[in-house]
């Protein structure tokens, strides 16, 4: 591909994601993979290069733009050498006329980078949220330690805080290696395995994972657990859901049983294990601000109605959360998000609520309210907030 079929490339994916951020489609990663597979004569450094202009674009953007004509062009103003790639050649884009630059670049929606500033976060610690993610591996204990994977991944570094963290380069291709193929090792961030083990889940115990989703926590609880106890992972999405069991089966997990529900539904379906979870884990639907490293279209997903509506879904889940712990148990409640309206000031109203439930110290990231926050300028994780409570 010439350069100008490179921007022109991206132009049409961008434009792909930005019908998708607005309607609640599929992510950019799964739009970008599917544009490619179609088009098999674009080469790995036409790939990577693509996909570069299309993240450098979305970066840049803190408000969904209007096309992706108008987000590449407004990426010139920080890449100027890209204006000569709009040459009007038979697969390139048409030259950029009179008036065309004109969107503003910035982090975020204006509201929404309010909200985080109230929610304690100052311009540096915002700014690190569109930092490039690392590529962080947790070791599955279950079928081998964290030497072994040293072994396999010579380069990687040691994620301390963690119980069987690395570090790899982006460019690894863990998924596609017989480490990954064989269960010991699953991509998980660090800030991710970190929130996971607040939870305090250990052998023998029962658990619920309340939003399972595809299982990435579950698997870490499982593994915590020396695959020893019950594991009740639920879910409302059919499609998540089904991808927990082949990885369960790949990383020897025995333990889980997997629950699909039906929204609205949930306390029907979970009566058979009122007052009798050990540990609840809630990895409540969230903004998802802790994570616009990886996906940072999220931005332009976020309005003011759909927040709302996340944070009634986070609060009617703590609530049929605690219907579930046994008397002495504890709820852990995670959300990938910095706001707090997400995180301190639900656990907050939950204990209003809900008399007698305490929240518990927690050694991991930063006291936050009555939890702990997670963000990538102080950990260099993903962000999170993270709190456990304890039933009286």
């Amino acid at each position: 591909m010439t350069p100008a079929a490179r921007t022109q490339a991206a132009i049409e994916l961008l434009d792909s994601i930005i019908v998708s951020a607005r309607d609640g489609g599929p992510a950019a990663d799964t739009l970008i993979a599917r544009y490619f597979a179609a088009r098999r004569y674009a080469g790995s450094k036409d790939r990577r290069a693509v996909r570069g202009l299309v993240y450098d674009a979305i970066r840049a953007l803190g408000e969904r733009p209007a096309s992706g004509r108008a987000a590449m062009v407004a990426l010139v103003t920080q890449q100027p050498e890209l204006a000569a790639t709009f040459d009007g050649s038979t697969h390139g884009p048409q030259p950029i006329g009179d008036g065309e630059g004109a969107i503003r670049t910035g982090m975020a929606p204006a509201w929404v980078q309010d909200a985080l500033q109230r929610s304690g976060l100052d311009r540096a610690q915002i700014a690190a949220l569109l930092d490039r993610a690392p590529l962080d591996i947790r070791v599955n204990t279950l079928m081998g330690t964290r030497d072994d994977a040293l072994a396999l991944y010579p380069d990687a570094a040691i994620l301390e805080q963690t119980a069987a963290g690395l570090r790899l380069s982006p460019e690894t291709p863990v998924e596609r290696s017989d480490a990954f193929a064989g269960g010991l090792v699953e991509v998980q961030d660090a800030g991710s395995q970190m929130v996971t083990a607040a939870a305090a889940a250990s052998a023998d115990m029962t658990v619920i994972d309340l939003c399972a989703g595809a299982g990435g926590k579950t698997l870490s609880l499982a593994a915590a657990m020396g695959n020893t106890g019950r594991i009740v992972a639920t879910d409302t999405d059919r499609a998540r859901l089904q991808r927990l069991q082949p990885r369960a089966d790949r990383a020897g997990v025995t333990i889980v049983e997997a629950r699909l529900l039906n929204p609205g539904e949930e306390a029907a379906a979970l009566g058979d294990l009122r007052e009798t979870a050990d540990v609840v884990l809630i990895d409540a639907p969230c903004s998802g601000t802790g994570t616009w490293r990886r996906n940072p279209e999220a931005r332009w997903r976020l309005t003011s109605a759909r927040l709302e509506r996340l944070i009634t879904t986070q609060s009617r889940l703590l609530d049929l959360g605690a219907t579930l712990v046994r008397p002495g148990g504890s709820l852990t409640y995670i959300v990938c998000s910095l706001l707090d309206a997400e995180g301190a000031d639900q656990v907050a109203a939950f204990l209003t609520r809900h008399g007698g439930w305490a929240a518990e110290p927690l050694e991991v990231g930063t006291p936050h309210g009555s939890g702990a926050r997670l963000t990538p300028a102080s950990d260099g994780t993903d962000g999170f907030f993270v709190a456990r409570l304890r039933a009286p």
